[in-house]
This record gives structure tokens, C-alpha cells and sequence, in this order.
């Protein structure tokens, strides 16, 4: 379970429960009419806008938040490929190094290619390649968080204006203006609050689980052409603490 995505949905719904409660108006903001008109709305345009493909794997990805995906910590990548080129010195690049490998079907892709004896070059483009294609599918996924968060204001909108329309309709009947007022104010809330606090930080968190783990095989690229370039252990070591660190830079500018 993911504390920080806990503790930032407690805190952030709890500071919004606490000022509408102080204010009175907890029980008004409650509106089914409003609910539906937004995320029905926000749900719809969804459908329009991408194909079912994507859709069928929300719920999965959504679950990521809350229990995020273990991968290979990268001290523990460059201590097995450490352990690699021990090996490989000794015994050379052979099918055993299978052995040595944590079960993740990248990592043996990568080493199936180097015991396979391509190149250097050929590796490097082959998997550069399927990173490529891995973060692309992914970035569709958090798009469709961030078009739903761009929707959900919209939508908060419209029925603002449908509020102050049926508002005009009946301004010789206070009773109906203030369930039409009702609908105009929670519109606006459902959206900005769905908007900022559920669709852009889901967004923002997939972004994020991509990049770590696109970082991870990117160090096993690396890790690998330095055993197919023969290098000792120690070397192998310092190439991919020196990556990481490189790595470190680039996302600090």
C-alpha cells in the first residue's frame, strides 16, 4: 500500500471537509444532479475520445496508486550485474547466466540478446527501442487522467450555466432558484475538486511509476552492453553508478 497516496487523499479531503463543515454548507455540496451532469459528462467524453483499448486498463492502472508495482531497486541491478562479470570472466558469456538473473522478462531479454552474441549497437537499438514503445503505452494511459481532469472544469461550467438558466426561468419562485442555485455552485466545485484532486495527481503519479521504471531497464541496457564490451567488475559497477548519477542531473534541469 502506498502511505503517500494515503496520506495525501486523507489530507486533502480532510482540509476540504473541514472548511465546508465550518461553513456550513457540507450537506448543500452533496448534489446528485450535479454529480451526474459532471462525471457522466467527464466518463462520456472519455469513451469519444479514446478507443476501448485503453479504457479496459484504468481500473488496473488506477490500482498502481494505491499498491505501486515493486521493481528491481538499482543497487540491486548493478550488484547482479557485478556478480555477471564475475562470472563471465570466469566462464564467459554462456547460458547459465540465465541463472543469475532476477526473474524480470526484460533483464532476460537484454542477457538472452547478449548470450545470443549480437552487437553492441543491435542490443542497444533493440531495447532502447522497446523502452520506447513501453513508455508510449504508458503515457496513453496518463493522458486520458489529464483529458479528464482538461473535461471535468468544462463540465463544472455547463452546469453552472444550466443553474443560472433555470434560475432566470424562475425568478418569481424562490423555492426553484435555490435548488437551481444549488446545481450551479456544486457543478463548479464537482469539477475543479475532481479536476485537482483525483484526475491530474492519477495522472501525475502514473508519469511518475513510467519514468521510474523506464529508468530501470534503461540501467539494464547499459549493464549489459558493458558485459558485452567485456569490461571488469569494478568497471561495470562505476558505469552504472556514473548512468544513475547522470541520470540524477538531467531530471534536476
Amino acid at each position: 500500500m502506498d502511505l503517500m497516496t494515503l496520506a495525501g487523499l486523507a489530507l486533502g479531503a480532510g482540509a476540504v471537509w473541514y472548511v465546508l463543515s465550518t461553513g456550513g454548507i457540507l450537506g448543500i455540496l452533496f448534489n446528485a444532479n450535479a454529480a451526474v451532469l459532471v462525471f457522466g459528462g467527464v466518463i462520456g467524453a472519455t469513451l469519444i475520445t479514446y478507443p476501448w483499448r485503453l479504457i479496459k486498463k484504468l481500473p488496473r492502472c488506477v490500482s498502481f496508486i494505491f499498491f505501486t508495482p515493486r521493481f528491481l531497486s538499482n543497487e540491486d541491478i548493478i550488484e547482479v550485474f557485478e556478480s555477471i562479470a564475475k562470472k563471465a570472466r570466469k566462464d564467459g558469456i554462456s547460458q547459465g547466466l540465465l541463472d543469475e538473473i532476477p526473474p524480470d522478462n526484460f533483464f532476460q531479454r537484454a542477457i538472452g540478446l547478449l548470450i545470443d552474441g549480437f552487437e553492441s549497437d543491435f542490443i542497444k537499438e533493440t531495447l532502447y527501442n522497446e523502452i520506447s514503445y513501453f513508455k508510449k503505452r504508458h503515457n496513453q494511459i496518463s493522458d486520458i487522467f489529464k483529458s479528464m481532469g482538461a473535461y471535468a472544469p468544462i463540465f463544472g461550467l455547463l452546469g453552472t450555466l444550466i443553474g443560472v438558466v433555470q434560475v432566470l426561468r424562475n425568478l418569481s419562485d424562490p423555492a426553484s432558484m435555490g435548488v437551481s442555485m444549488a446545481i450551479a455552485i456544486t457543478t463548479t466545485f464537482y469539477g475543479i475538486f475532481s479536476t485537482n484532486f483525483l484526475f491530474l495527481p492519477t495522472a501525475g503519479k502514473l508519469s511518475v511509476l513510467t519514468d521510474t521504471e523506464a529508468l530501470t531497464k534503461q540501467l539494464i541496457v547499459e549493464g549489459t552492453i558493458s558485459l558485452q564490451k567485456g569490461e571488469i567488475p569494478s568497471v561495470v559497477r562505476k558505469r552504472l553508478q556514473a548512468f544513475l548519477a547522470d541520470s540524477d542531473k538531467a531530471s534536476k534541469k
